[in-house]
């Protein structure tokens, strides 16, 4: 084989082999095929598009690229949950404990967030002691043990994925479906669940705007999962605003906790039981989702939840009382009202506009090498829907060392983000879509 050839193969709207894909991938990582070849087929696949099977053969050699993880020590029917990312996005914090607590384990890999606020790793961090390294060994007898742990990934996952990514990155060709999905899921493959469920956000917030662009991405994900004997749904979720009212790190932890106990922002709450209810399900727990919703509330409703997370926190070597305390958790040194300058309804909350403010705040990564502050961030006052009187607080900037001309610059963001309606505004929807491997469901 030529990698020219099968760059002309692409670029003519060919399909290509299994053979073929491996040749790319595995001459790719290791260097025999260079960076100019396989930016000219990425860019080849941007235009033309792959197919279910095609997209399943690039996921599977870009798993085989590095390690994989053998789940099978682990009893029982290992289900992840991936996210597409948001602002506000702390359902893992939620899910881990809640699902772990109604019997399927929850053996989750995470990643630190570059963008508006930390990733869940970083958001567990708010915890004093949390450690979010072990060995292979100690994390299986962790989730053995209590059902539950949030680790990072060690070792080398997916060289491959990397590799593409960072080139897709800087040849214009990152807004591919099958080469977005491939990245998602080889990640997932290698991390050896049984099942996967998906939380694919749409809206202003997400990485895919439109809901229809969002269940074009959730089809390729669950026939990838389909074509390599995962089970895999995924729900398309609201991202048109922040979810829940908190964000920043430790925000989103005290957020989180107040959901474990049943006290937490409705669309907070609403959302977890959505994919944990697909989690328990596709985990052997639960009939239909119905069942499980009843399942999940009972283990809020009697604390159990709440004391799966306090578990997991203490079995990685975190501080219990913060959580039994969440006011003891990293805080700012002062408060910034954002006043609404009109009144009316809040019509929309560009969520995106949200995130780079909180990021200017110290709450996120501008870059690989930036620090985060935990404590800092934005707690919102208002959500879509609600009424709002000129001089009122739409939000609250939680603030330590930002510059001031970084503070005025987010309070004009959040300030940008609030869209007021003198009309009052329905209730949008939570969730648009189901996506599985028998089609979609429309809300």
């Amino acid at each position: 084989m030529r990698a020219v050839d099968l760059i002309q193969k692409k670029r003519d709207g060919g399909e290509l082999s299994r053979e073929e894909i491996a040749y790319l991938i595995q001459g790719y990582s290791k260097g025999e095929i260079p960076d100019y070849q396989i930016s000219a087929w990425a860019m080849a696949v941007y235009f033309r598009g792959m197919n279910a099977r095609e997209t399943g053969d690039l996921t599977l050699e870009m798993a085989m690229s590095g390690d994989q993880v053998d789940l099978s020590p682990i009893a029982g029917i290992k289900v992840d949950k991936h996210s597409t990312g948001g602002v506000g996005d702390k359902t893992t914090v939620v899910l881990a404990p809640l699902v772990a607590s109604a019997g399927v384990p929850v053996a989750k890999m995470s990643g630190r967030g570059l963008g508006h606020t930390g990733g869940t790793l970083d958001k567990l961090e708010s915890i004093s002691g949390f450690s979010v390294e072990m060995g292979r060994e100690q994390f299986f007898a962790q989730v053995g043990d209590i059902g539950a742990a949030v680790i990072g990934q060690s070792g080398n996952i997916t060289p491959a994925d990397k590799k593409l990514y960072a080139l897709r990155d800087v040849t214009a060709t990152v807004e591919s479906i099958p080469l977005i999905a491939s990245s998602v899921m080889s990640k997932k493959i290698a991390a050896g669940a049984d099942a996967i469920v998906l939380d694919v956000k749409t809206g202003s917030g997400a990485f895919m705007k439109t809901l229809d662009d969002s269940i074009a991405l959730a089809q390729a994900m669950v026939d990838i999962g389909t074509h390599l004997g995962r089970n895999t749904v995924a729900v398309i979720s609201d991202m048109d605003q922040p979810l829940g009212f908190g964000i920043g790190n430790a925000l989103e932890i005290k957020e989180g906790i107040e959901t474990l106990k049943g006290h937490g922002p409705k669309d907070l709450q609403e959302v977890c039981l959505i994919l944990g209810s697909q989690m328990l399900v596709l985990g052997g727990k639960a009939k239909d989702e119905a069942e499980a919703r009843t399942i999940l509330m009972s283990h809020i409703e009697d604390g159990s939840a709440f004391d799966k997370f306090k578990q997991m926190v203490s079995a990685q070597g975190g501080d219990v009382s913060q959580v039994e305390a969440p006011d003891t958790l990293p805080s700012a040194s002062r408060f910034i009202e954002v006043k609404a300058a009109s009144a009316g309804y809040v019509e929309s909350i560009q969520a995106e506009e949200i995130g780079v403010a909180a990021m200017l705040l110290g709450a996120g990564r501008e870059t690989k090498e930036s620090l985060i502050d935990l404590g800092v961030g934005i707690q919102l006052s208002l959500k879509v829907g609600d009424a709002v009187a000129a001089g009122d607080t739409l939000a609250v900037l939680h603030v330590n060392d930002a510059s001031e001309s970084k503070v005025q610059e987010a309070e004009a963001k959040v300030l940008e983000a609030y869209r007021i309606s003198a009309q009052p505004v329905p209730p949008q929807p939570l969730v648009f879509a189901l996506v599985t491997k028998d089609g979609v469901t429309r809300y």
